[in-house]
């Protein structure tokens, strides 16, 4: 398995690894059989496990999930495919009423290990309901699990925890790096909801998690030119959150900024920031700042590179937090 591989390659193998290690792993979703998904993420699957097992589904988010939940309760430990994230909120009362639930109705007795791969994120050019990020929706949500992968090696090994999990898990995949490549490691070195810093700093620390991650690792090349040194933590668990890695680091820099595409209103750097801002208070330089996209629909495809957070926009930040 080591080696260079693509994100959606990465994907791909960790399918495949988890379909042959447990019977009871069944895909589920809209055209991910004979076509192999629209990002060819289940390519070949059906072909080499058959069609009870990668299982071409109509199109219809809410049907999907409620049958996952139905083939959890009968011992099978499905993963089901969201076509794209725009695509998921007819399934979300599915997911946010049932599957997250059912654990605490019945009082810990009904397992639901369940993982929704969900193709999330802009910056590949489509149309409306193809470029979203609603992991706030998610994370805010008891009873689930959220992650979400920056690199093809994390891609691999969470998504393998995540089907090995017992929980409910929404894997969010950012659709924008699914081609970059990366070496993949013989083992996952990080339990599923650890934070790691990717990059060790003073001056001030970048969390970012999915595609924010390289562009915040590319702000930090570009500001080491000004001689000023980035920490940068990739969160990888949105929920829960690895809180420790987080308040580790800007307890040691001062000064703390979260990146992500959602809308900054209500993202998931609110409770980040706050959270830190309660933890880290006697320690902080600076206001813990956020950089997002605008509270705004998401903007058709030739203007969204405006609407999504960039380099300068990230240094643009550095630059006010250094300037307390």
């Amino acid at each position: 398995m080591a080696g260079q591989l693509s994100i959606a390659k990465a994907l791909n193998e960790a399918l495949r690894k988890s379909l042959e290690s447990d019977p009871k792993t069944v895909l589920m979703g809209e055209d991910i059989g004979k076509l192999g998904g629209v990002f060819r993420i289940t390519d070949g699957l059906q072909k080499d496990f058959g069609d009870d097992r990668v299982i071409d589904t109509p199109l219809a988010e809410s049907g999907i999930v409620g049958t996952a939940i139905g083939l959890a309760l009968r011992g099978y430990r499905p993963v089901v495919e969201i076509q794209f994230d725009g695509f998921v909120y007819p399934a979300f009362d599915q997911i946010v009423s049932q599957l997250a639930k059912m654990h605490a109705r019945a009082l810990g007795h009904v397992k639901m290990p369940i993982t929704v791969r969900i193709p999330f994120g802009g910056g590949i050019g489509a149309v409306e309901h193809h470029s979203e990020s609603h992991e706030a929706y998610f994370a805010h949500t008891a009873g689930l699990r959220v992650v979400s992968p920056s690199n093809p090696h994390d891609a691999h090994w969470m998504l393998r925890q995540a089907i090995e999990s017992d929980d409910p898990v929404v894997f969010l995949e950012p659709k924008r790096r699914y081609w970059d490549k990366g070496e993949v490691g013989e083992d996952p070195m990080l339990p599923l909801h650890s934070a790691r810093v990717v990059r060790p700093g003073t001056d001030a620390t970048l969390i970012a998690y999915g595609p924010m991650v390289k562009v915040c690792q590319e702000a930090a090349q570009a500001a080491e030119e000004d001689g000023r040194r980035l920490e940068v933590v990739d969160l990888r668990s949105l929920s829960p959150v690895d809180f420790a890695t987080l308040e580790e680091s800007v307890k040691r820099t001062g000064r703390g900024i979260v990146v992500h595409e959602a809308p900054v209103f209500l993202g998931l750097g609110a409770e980040l920031a706050a959270r830190l801002t309660e933890r880290c208070f006697y320690h902080l330089e600076a206001p813990i700042l956020r950089v997002g996209g605008y509270h705004a629909p998401y903007p058709p495809s030739r203007v969204e590179e405006t609407y999504l957070p960039d380099l300068d926009r990230v240094l643009d930040a550095v630059d006010r937090a250094l300037a307390f």
